[in-house]
């Protein structure tokens, strides 16, 4: 439950549209064979880089000056996308997802989010960084066979991309019946600059 006077906040890495289209077509097969799970729509595909939660209306202003101080310490860099895979594994999946290769800027963005929002008074994240595109939630695991049917298409999913990552979004989550809503509130250019 969201608190009064407050917005649930993450900061992320979009993707153009092309890139996110294309991913959408690639996974058109496992949505045929598993149109139970929980798809993501396209508008809301994204790479979360640091989840912060409640923030009080008054404190966003300081979380958009912490995007932009840490933004302004990184040049727009290249990341590969590829590989369906699932959380925690496919035979026990929660989460379908679109990998990310390691890229160390991409760590060390991640890193430098994590020490500024730390100074700001939020938590650091407990797990490793594995940066991916949730792709599908898992709310009814599938019976026996159709996860290994599931597992064997993931697998053949052909889908490779590459995209630049050139800003920090500040996005609000509201939570409602059907999921929740993202809407930017700011974008922070890598390099500096707006």
């Amino acid at each position: 439950m969201q608190t009064p006077g407050s917005q649930r906040l993450f900061l992320a890495i979009e993707f153009p549209s092309p890139l996110i289209a294309a991913l959408d077509s690639a996974v058109e097969p496992l949505r045929a064979l598993a149109p139970e799970l929980a798809w993501v729509p396209l508008d809301k595909q994204h790479l979360t880089m640091k989840f912060l939660g409640d923030v009080r209306d008054a404190e966003v202003p300081r979380v958009i000056a912490m995007a932009e101080s840490v933004a302004r310490m990184h040049r727009p860099f290249e990341i590969q996308l590829n590989g369906i895979g699932a959380f925690p594994n496919f035979k026990r999946a929660r989460v379908v997802w679109l990998g990310v290769e390691q890229e160390a800027r991409l760590e060390l963005l991640h890193h430098d989010l994590e020490v500024a929002g730390e100074a700001e008074g939020f938590e650091i994240e407990g797990r490793p960084f594995r940066p991916h595109l949730t792709v599908a939630r898992v709310r009814v695991p599938l019976d026996r066979e159709r996860t290994r049917l599931f597992a064997r298409a993931a697998r053949r999913v052909n889908f490779s991309a590459s995209a630049v990552v050139s800003e920090i979004a500040v996005f609000e989550s509201t939570l409602a019946s059907r999921g929740a809503r993202y809407r930017r509130i700011y974008a922070a250019t890598l390099g500096g600059g707006r």
